[in-house]
């Protein structure tokens, strides 16, 4: 669904009593938005040195990781820190029955140990700009929506033209607010990003998908990498010449830790939120989006489980893939109770009546905005069973069927051998990239698995999905198979594409007669068939929907002109601030804020490969050998929770204390709280997080990798 906003004011009065640590910020506007209220709770920063484009500030030391998480520099030699969940997919790439990375680690002791990252890139933004009046100035009063929409991507597209013409930088222009305002944001990619060190997943991901999402925790959920450059400092392939490279700013990192109340501040990248959701959009969240997901992961995951229980090869392989699939599978059960427990629908319709209400005593925005809700209702209604099976097409095929998704890649050199004449360079071209997506698929394949979910999904989606929707696959199934997906599987599996070398084979001497006859390939063209047409009718209703939020969010500002009012999240960079904080998630139970490596050892089960201990860490527990990274109470401390705002994409995001030094790192969200992407819960919302101190325990007490450690700045 379309992401969307709520503000700070209605909620302060239609859903609760707010508080300053609700809002993802816009950097540019914390002088006139928050620094106030942030120096009030402890800051001891100004916000020309959080965010300056004259000058070294905090957003220099933040970058984006890839294009998925947040790291933060912590040398002046481009060691950058990230969680481990975040580094995931670098440690397993790397990682093989022989180095098995996931399970023992990886501590890299001198620079050429490091490990090149190929694809990983570390991104840094150079300065935001507000260009919202250069693109309404292409907005007419009497341009269709289709003929707006051509203007405004135009326009985008010059301003991007001009900004990085003749430079190292690149640029996007995105829409906040809904499209009523946009900002040109700048950037500078390096594209030479080293693997530095990890912990073993005993720590990096200690307590797996059971502890997911909830508090207490104690994941010790880091890992570090390091960003290269060319000798003037440049982004640069990655190149035996290429040295650290020298960021503008990097955290220093504070020994002192945290207590109660302390002053937080986030830099990051949060991903998506949806706090202008309607109630109209929630219903379908709880009818059909979240449900469909949790059932479809939920099978699909079982029986990857199963082969990766039986072979470390193969848990090896789909390691990263099973772990992004369980984090929102488990995000969806918690959010439909957080949605129903917290009565979010109730309090949408609430919000919705106290708008209506409002224009019916400002008719000039009546005028305008009048439609709003009828439009996100109707666009909702265009799209009913479609978007159901898109969905499903997604889960089941895309994600689900790897032969078939894999197989369209070659859909280009197809089209390419069966022209009357075809381009020798291009067949070239095309050839070789095919090689390389060749190597990179079958690193990370196993066919028995593909086939067991494979059949399962074709399986689930003919059940679930009406026969109107069903690709033409499925009436090959029902006409010569009798109906029997199975059997059906076992001509689909007889595909070329099942084995690597045949397909290195063919890609040797391509022929488009081959490719035709392919089963997978004739199923993926069928599934590709069958969508296309679907595409005009979901896009219709998906701008319906886009028109109508625009125009509810134009009208609820103007309605509380005067409050403060923060866009939603779109992976651009924000900044959150909050304190640290303990709660109450129910009646008579009490979380502390912060959690020590004794709940560790409470936690060990030697026969859940989730709570596995290694023993190097129970040894120093014995000794309480925990070196200068102990609280006062002689405790390690593990993690720690803060009020901070933060959602998916702040994963690895530095938590910054009111001197602008290092002294967490975030990674996760809390169960009680599941809904806050929709509505943010200033009595349960908790960002949690990892403590600095536990890093740089494991790093050096654990790992014996203090060499790190010395290129880092320590403030005690």
């Amino acid at each position: 669904m379309k992401r969307i906003f709520i503000g700070i004011a209605l909620v302060a009065s239609c859903l609760s009593v707010s508080k300053a640590d609700e809002g993802m910020w816009l950097l540019p506007l914390l002088e006139k938005l928050n620094i106030g209220e942030m120096q009030k709770m402890g800051c001891e920063l100004t916000a020309d040195q959080i965010y300056s484009i004259n000058h070294s500030s905090l957003k220099d030391a933040v970058a984006m990781l890839g294009s998925f998480c947040t790291c933060e520099m912590i040398s002046a030699e481009g060691l950058i820190l990230t969680n481990h969940h975040c580094g995931y997919g670098s440690i397993q790439e790397h990682s093989s029955p022989e180095h098995d990375y996931l399970k023992d680690g990886f501590w890299a002791k001198t620079r050429e140990e490091e490990i090149p990252i190929s694809g990983l890139t570390v991104t840094f933004l150079i300065r935001i700009e507000d260009v919202t009046a250069r693109i309404d100035s292409v907005c007419l009063p009497e341009m269709t929506d289709a003929l707006r929409t051509v203007a405004i991507k135009q326009k985008i597209g010059d301003i991007k033209k001009e900004v990085t013409q003749d430079n190292q930088y690149e640029a996007s222009v995105e829409s906040f607010f809904g499209g009523n305002r946009y900002y040109l944001l700048v950037y500078e990619e390096f594209p030479d990003v080293r693997m530095v060190g990890a912990p073993p997943s005993s720590i990096g991901k200690f307590g797996a998908d059971t502890d997911n999402w909830m508090w207490p925790r104690h994941t010790g959920d880091f890992s570090l990498f390091r960003v290269y450059a060319d000798s003037t400092g440049k982004p640069a392939a990655c190149a035996p010449g290429n040295i650290p490279l020298k960021p503008r700013h990097h955290l220093p990192i504070s020994l002192k830790g945290v207590e109660k109340n302390d002053f937080t501040m986030i830099l990051g990248y949060p991903g998506n939120t949806e706090r202008y959701a309607t109630s109209y959009e929630v219903t379908d969240l709880l009818k059909n989006e979240l449900p469909n997901r949790v059932k479809i992961r939920g099978k699909r995951q079982e029986i990857m489980m199963k082969h990766m229980s039986a072979n470390d090869a193969v848990r090896i392989k789909y390691a990263a893939k099973y772990s992004q699939s369980t984090n929102y599978w488990k995000n969806a059960i918690g959010m439909m109770q957080g949605i129903r427990r917290l009565k979010v629908y109730e309090r949408k319709a609430e919000q919705e009546q106290h708008f209506i209400q409002w224009l019916e005593n400002h008719p000039e925005w009546k005028t305008t905005c009048g439609e709003a809700l009828s439009m996100i209702k109707t666009g909702i209604e265009q799209a009913g069973e479609l978007e159901t099976a898109m969905q499903y097409v997604s889960e089941c095929f895309f994600q689900g069927a790897e032969l078939m998704m894999f197989s369209l890649q070659f859909n280009s050199l197809l089209t390419e051998l069966k022209k009357k004449k075809p381009d020798d360079v291009r067949l070239l071209l095309i050839t070789e990239y095919l090689r390389q997506q060749t190597d990179d698929f079958y690193k990370d394949y196993n066919a028995a698995l593909d086939r067991d979910v494979t059949a399962a999904m074709f399986q689930l989606y003919r059940d679930d999905i009406a026969p109107a929707y069903h690709p033409a696959f499925y009436q090959t199934v029902e006409k010569k198979y009798g109906g029997d997906i199975h059997r059906y599987m076992q001509v689909y599996f007889k595909s070329f594409f099942t084995d690597a070398e045949k397909v290195k084979a063919f890609l040797q001497k391509p022929s488009a007669k081959m490719l035709e006859k392919d089963p997978v390939l004739q199923a993926g063209k069928a599934l590709r068939e069958t969508c296309l047409p679907w595409m005009d009718a979901i896009t219709e209703a998906e701008n319906a929907k886009s028109k109508g939020h625009r125009l509810y969010i134009a009208g609820l500002q103007a309605m509380e002109p005067e409050k403060k009012w923060y866009p939603d999240a779109n992976f651009t960079m924000r900044l959150s601030y909050g304190s640290i904080q303990d709660y109450f998630p129910r009646d008579a139970v009490y979380y502390n804020y912060y959690t020590t490596l004794q709940g560790v050892m409470e936690k060990e089960d030697p026969n859940n490969w989730e709570f596995v201990v290694p023993d190097r860490l129970k040894e120093l527990y014995a000794l309480k050998d925990y070196g200068p990274y102990a609280n006062r109470q002689g405790e390690l401390p593990l993690c720690f929770i803060s009020t901070n705002d933060i959602t998916g994409g702040n994963s690895g995001s530095p938590v910054i204390n009111g001197k602008g030094q290092l002294v967490g790192l975030a990674f996760d969200g809390n169960w009680e709280a599941m809904s806050g992407d929709i509505v943010f819960e200033p009595d349960l919302q908790r960002t949690i997080s990892v403590d600095i101190r536990y890093v740089l325990f494991i790093i050096d007490k654990f790992a014996g990798a203090k060499h790190l450690i010395d290129e880092m700045t320590l403030v005690r």
